[in-house]
């Protein structure tokens, strides 16, 4: 995920990432948030982020994260089981 938040502006239409059951937790969600938020030609985003350790600050950074792609048409965003409460879901 590091390789995404160091490369500011890259050209990118498309991510498609499986790291569901890896353990991510806050931290990674941050990053990988951060990274997502510098493809600025983002079309299509396809995370499979569940059974992992995201909770409430994680969500919220990927929903900071993935609130800057102005150019995202399609998204598919999958969080279960995790620790997201309502906090997090806002």
């Amino acid at each position: 995920m590091t390789e995404l938040q160091q490369t500011p502006n890259k050209l990118i239409d498309s991510i498609h990432l499986n790291k569901n059951g890896n353990q991510n937790d806050e931290n990674d969600a941050k990053y990988l948030a951060e990274g997502i938020a510098k493809c600025v030609t983002l079309t299509s985003l396809n995370l499979n982020l569940s059974r992992d350790s995201i909770g409430d600050d994680g969500a919220k950074y990927l929903g900071e994260g993935i609130s800057k792609c102005v150019t995202l048409t399609s998204l598919n965003l999958e969080l279960s089981e995790n620790s997201i409460g309502e906090n997090g879901a806002k």
